[in-house]
């Protein structure tokens, strides 16, 4: 057996790459001001520029440096990037876009950022990366918020988030108003081990994203066209209600409820869902919604629901039936405050002007009386044989070559089995492979990744 390769330390980073990206960031704080307040310039240029390039990466230095040369980011991702890393790695960078506007005697709008405190740093938004790469060109701001959209690879990738601003940061609404923070695949790649602060957990949810497309979706053609009806109604319900006249006579928003076994494609769906139509999905975590403490958490929902309006979020609530369960006998004051949250949380619900997707393992554990005022209740069942066979063959990855005697269309005919029990078990036995260095797959692994799912599941494997 190849000998395993010593593990690097957590904590290892390449200082001197980070310290030339940050110096690259601070030249180009420098220009952007420069040019913004010189009156005599014509027009704004598109920084970073040929004279202005990125300086070069050696891969060997680090695991940043490695990153930034595997994923081969365009110079303004990258300066991107070294912009929501400033406020933790070298906050004075960030201090001169406090400056102060004379005639208005505030911060200038059009630099973005949010207090993170009230004497904390300068916390940059998807405003102030707007401005640094476009300045006051509008052509070139379009260019700058196509590269912070949902669907573009900063935020996709997981390589960047835009969370939102505390309440009381006193900055503008709107997507672009949220803070600019590195995302969680970003960190674990390029700086592991280091802990940078990740989403403002008080915004009660989180963005989620996926790499894949519409095209790998594998569900029946009946859940296919449920989720297309909500796609329709994310292009054309603002027509419908506003134009056609149905505001007057319906819900300004649609409710839909996923069922389904866990790791049948629920929570993917609704993230390209998100993707296809340019909305970003947020997963609503109830562990933050329902407070210990009586009133906060009506205080909560409306600080979230507020917010996915004014940003055209998607909120998605994961196990559901943790709030919309069959009700049982007020018992006490406890049981009694726990309804009336439930009745404030479904009363926004229908009001809200935008897409809310419920999700549940199970829709009998969903009461009744709920499921009447959803739009659509879509399944997502266990996939049939074809189903998973294709499943199998689509999560193979390329660079693999599948042993002589691993036999996709037994293992599919065999097993009924969910996308993300497929997905864990060649997640295991690739593992296998490149630990001993052959890139192949072999039936023995798969077969033991698969005992070990069913085995997760209680269920015992032939």
């Amino acid at each position: 057996m190849k000998p395993a390769e010593p593990l690097q330390p957590a904590g290892r980073i390449d200082a001197g790459t980070l310290e030339a990206e940050l110096e690259w960031l601070a030249t180009v704080i420098e220009r952007r001001l420069q040019h913004y307040f010189d009156k005599t310039a014509a027009s704004s240029p598109a920084l970073p520029d040929e004279s202005l390039p990125p300086p070069p990466v050696d891969a060997a230095a680090g695991p940043y440096a490695a990153a930034l040369a595997h994923h081969a980011p365009e110079p303004a991702e990258r300066l991107l990037l070294a912009l929501a890393l400033a406020p933790q790695l070298r906050p004075q960078l960030l201090d001169v876009l406090w400056t102060r506007n004379e005639a208005t005697q505030r911060p200038f709008t059009e630099f973005g950022g949010a207090a993170a405190a009230a004497a904390g740093p300068f916390l940059p938004s998807g405003e102030t990366a707007c401005f640094l790469l476009a300045g006051d060109d509008l052509a070139l701001r379009m260019h700058a918020m196509a590269l912070l959209a949902p669907q573009g690879r900063l935020l996709s990738h997981g390589w960047l988030q835009l969370a939102a601003a505390p309440a009381d940061a006193g900055v503008a609404s709107g997507a672009l108003a949220s803070a600019l923070l590195p995302g969680p695949r970003w960190l674990a790649e390029a700086l592991p081990g280091v802990v940078v602060p990740e989403a403002d957990r008080t915004s009660l949810a989180v963005p989620v994203h996926t790499q894949l497309e519409w095209s790998d979706l594998v569900l029946p053609a009946a859940t296919l066209a449920q989720l297309e009806d909500i796609g329709l109604w994310l292009a054309h319900g603002r027509q419908l209600l506003n134009d056609w006249g149905f505001g007057r006579r319906s819900g300004p928003g649609h409710v839909s409820l996923f069922h389904g076994p866990p790791g049948t494609g629920k929570t993917l769906s609704a993230c390209l869902l998100g993707q296809r139509f340019g909305r970003t999905v947020w997963r609503v975590d109830l562990s933050l919604v329902v407070s210990k403490y009586i009133g906060e958490t009506e205080k909560n929902l409306s600080r979230l629901f507020d917010a996915a309006e004014r940003q055209g979020w998607i909120l998605f609530f994961d196990e559901a039936d943790a709030l919309f369960g069959k009700r049982t006998s007020v018992g006490d004051a406890h049981d009694r405050y726990a309804n009336q949250e439930v009745s404030y949380l479904l009363q926004r619900i229908e009001l809200f002007d935008g897409v809310v997707i419920l999700a549940s393992n199970l829709r009998q554990n969903i009461d009744d009386a709920f499921l009447r005022r959803f739009q659509s209740v879509v399944p997502f069942a266990l996939p049939r044989e074809a189903e998973r066979l294709r499943l199998w063959r689509e999560a193979v990855p390329p660079q693999v070559q599948s042993e002589a005697s691993l036999d996709l269309p037994r293992l599919a005919r065999q097993h009924e089995v969910a996308g993300g029990t497929i997905v864990n078990v060649l997640r295991f036995a690739c593992l296998r492979a490149l630990g001993r260095g052959d890139a192949l797959l072999r039936a023995e692994d798969v077969d033991e990744g698969l005992r070990r799912e069913l085995l997760k599941q209680g269920r015992a494997s032939s």
